[in-house]
């Protein structure tokens, strides 16, 4: 039997009079920001305390995206008699945005915890150049990076932790049967008679 003329409009038409009806779910953005889930990846911040300048990130990085230059300082001895030490000082740490393809390698590769994930992501510029994010603004996304998540309360303890605290027990332990044992109370000694001022 051919097919009626008109059924493909018809039934068009009755798809978009059913959803004409329905309450949109459609999230208008920028109206309505999105709920990003914790781990989103959205732009890199930088804790300077942190960082010593060991150029991991940067050795590591596949597109070779971050730039970091330093010099060296000398630090005078701590004690008198002692030798004087070197140690690299921070001049520039920048990361290119328009380069970044945002895998992570840079903040699993510190040994130090000084770069950190962002969930932040508006931050489009009209200039390439201005992706170009100097430390002075990877700093201020540190104040955007959020809190670790809550350890699990059904996890196992961390086995650092099991040791110190099984150390610990086993130290109050001896301290405990190291000291001496308290009278009971009502309980009168019995003196000594070879003692001085004894009965004979």
């Amino acid at each position: 039997m051919p097919p009626i003329p008109g059924s493909g409009l018809a039934k068009g038409l009755a798809v978009t009079l059913r959803t004409m009806t329905k309450k949109t779910v459609t999230a208008q953005y920028p109206d309505t920001q999105p709920e990003l889930p914790p781990r989103s990846r959205g732009v890199i911040g930088l804790f300077e305390e942190n960082c010593t300048v060991c150029m991991l990130c940067a050795r590591e990085c596949p597109d070779w995206c971050i730039y970091i230059d330093s010099h060296k300082e000398t630090v005078p001895p701590a004690a008198p008699g002692g030798r004087e030490r070197s140690r690299n000082v921070l001049d520039r740490f920048a990361i290119d945005f328009s380069l970044c393809m945002y895998c992570g390698i840079c903040i699993e590769v510190c040994p130090f915890d000084a770069l950190f994930w962002s969930p932040e992501f508006e931050y489009a510029e009209t200039d390439i150049h201005e992706l170009t994010h100097e430390r002075d603004k990877l700093r201020e996304w540190m104040w955007t990076v959020p809190e670790p998540p809550a350890l699990d309360p059904g996890a196992e303890e961390p086995k650092e932790i099991a040791a110190a605290r099984k150390t610990a027990d086993k130290l109050a332990a001896q301290q405990a049967a190291q000291q001496p044992q308290p009278q009971a109370p009502g309980k009168a000694q019995t003196p000594d008679p070879d003692e001085k001022g004894g009965t004979p």
